[in-house]
């Protein structure tokens, strides 16, 4: 990256000529992420770090309004507790690390490195649950896991991530469910309004639920290539750990009863779903509310008297309005500028200089668009603040949605048979597929064998597009987003 004024920013892959390289160049020249020697493992730079901790940020605090308490569990989890539920066990055996060994002392039991936490907190339930009085608890935790994957991305797909999940247990069915359904559509908000990126939701298939789960739910994105990516999940696990588990309460009646059961997560993998729903060709694009930097202040020529006496008094005047805003008064030249934080992906950059000075006025861009307007500087808060204010609120994180909701409206289409879902993708592309289900795993599995698309969701929002399966004919129970996915 360039550290002086003969250098411009590096040159991004284009995302017709090679997406994955693309994505990749952004990851690193924005400054997200960097490798290690640690294999599929990635360091989270300072400036991808901000952007996850504006995520937590956001979402720990609604979690806490809907009365969820954080709590931290071990990060190891012994093998005999792992294995009492047999179901979760066998789903996540393939991707479990394992420690063998405490310093130069073999372990009398196997620990596993902790790839989700369902039996860390089934365990402390069962020692502090005992009444309906004790009933229910909301619990998340802020942490991160282990799981073998044999490919890796940066935030897509590593060994070890961050993450939250949220843990619940509750007296009822019913409150477990309403739980399972109210967090989803918590993540669902919190993509679509902060991070203005569009979310199917839904249910999975049976085939495709959580290890040990009676149901799952997912909200699926779409990304700018066509492919999906599961931006968060919510599970309602019945009873069924709670009785492997031995986890009991007294009723109201004064009856020993299992508690039902729930958990949710959502991953640092957001971040890469920001960088494929949002970049462009020149570099990250972030919403205003996850951006560590929302509006950055470029003087031009800088050294002229008055340039950065009224750039700093922009800068104050932002800064006390709670805005997230950097003034670069660097010696880089403002075209080095420009372009070093539209690739960083700054949605909004003022620049003022000696003309704009003498005019009473400013330059604003917005990154997200490109577009450029004058503002005045006369009485400041009511004009510049007022309008800085009003595209990061308001003017930026719509237009970043209905862009991300027309490219899914663009790529989604509706087909009959396989050979049509065939035909869709060789001619427009990969994208989302809305096409029909008897609800047999055998149609499910051959529509991927036959089409190279799986099944994403079935969506709460249902509309018939035949009264047939796509795949045998047969009548349809529901329809199902079908798609490739990350």
């Amino acid at each position: 990256m360039a550290k002086n004024n003969d250098k411009k920013v590096e040159a991004i892959t284009s995302m017709d000529e090679d997406f994955a390289k693309w994505y990749t160049d952004i990851c690193k020249k924005a400054e997200l992420v960097e490798y290690t020697s640690v294999k599929g493992c990635m360091v989270i730079r300072p400036y991808g770090y901000a952007i996850w901790e504006n995520i937590q940020k956001i979402l720990d605090s609604e979690f806490k309004a809907l009365g969820h308490e954080n709590v931290c569990m071990p990060m190891f989890i012994p093998e005999s507790l792992l294995n009492k539920e047999k179901d979760h066990v066998e789903g996540f055996a393939p991707e479990v690390a394992w420690v063998t060994h405490g310093g130069s002392e073999k372990l009398e039991e196997r620990l596993c490195v902790r790839p989700t936490s369902e039996t860390l907190f089934c365990e402390h339930y069962a020692n502090i649950v005992h009444s309906y009085r004790d009933l229910p608890k909301l619990y998340n935790q802020w942490v991160s896991v282990v799981r073998w994957e044999k490919t890796t991305r940066p935030f897509l797909r590593s060994r070890e991530f961050l993450w939250q999940e949220g843990h619940t247990i509750h007296a009822t069915a019913q409150e477990a469910a309403e739980e399972t359904e109210r967090m989803l559509n918590c993540y669902a908000d919190f993509c679509e309004k902060s991070l203005c990126m569009p979310v199917v939701r839904g249910q999975k298939t049976e085939s495709d639920k959580f290890a040990g789960a009676v149901s799952t739910y997912a909200i699926e994105a779409m990304m700018h290539d066509g492919k999906a990516l599961q931006a968060g999940t919510s599970h309602y696990f019945g009873d069924g750990f709670a009785k492997a588990f031995g986890i009991q309460f007294t009723s109201k009646d004064n009856k020993l009863e299992y508690p039902h059961q729930t958990s949710w997560g959502m991953t640092t993998r957001l971040i890469g779903a920001i960088i494929m729903t949002h970049g462009d060709n020149n570099g990250l694009v972030l919403p205003p509310a996850v951006a560590p930097v929302q509006v950055v202040i470029v003087p031009i020529a800088q050294f002229k008297e008055g340039v950065l006496e009224k750039a700093g008094e922009i800068l104050e005047k932002l800064k006390a309005l709670g805005i997230r805003v950097k003034l670069d008064d660097s010696d880089n030249s403002p075209g080095w500028k420009f372009a070093e934080y539209e690739m960083r992906g700054v949605p909004v950059r003022i620049e003022i200089g000696p003309k704009d000075i003498e005019n009473g006025q400013c330059v604003v861009a917005t990154r997200y668009n490109s577009q450029k307007q004058t503002v005045s500087l006369e009485n400041m808060l009511e004009t510049l603040a007022a309008k800085v204010t009003d595209l990061l609120e308001n003017e930026i994180p719509q237009g970043m949605f209905n862009n991300a909701l027309e490219n899914r409206k663009n790529r989604t289409y509706q087909c009959t048979t396989v050979d049509e879902i065939n035909k869709a993708l060789e001619e427009k592309g990969d994208g989302f597929i809305e096409a029909m289900w008897c609800g047999d795993e055998a149609c499910e599995d051959k529509v991927k064998e036959l089409s190279g698309v799986g099944s994403r969701c079935i969506p709460f929002e249902q509309h018939q597009i035949s009264d047939k399966c796509v795949c045998c004919g047969k009548p349809a129970k529901s329809m199902v987003l079908w798609g490739k996915a990350y």
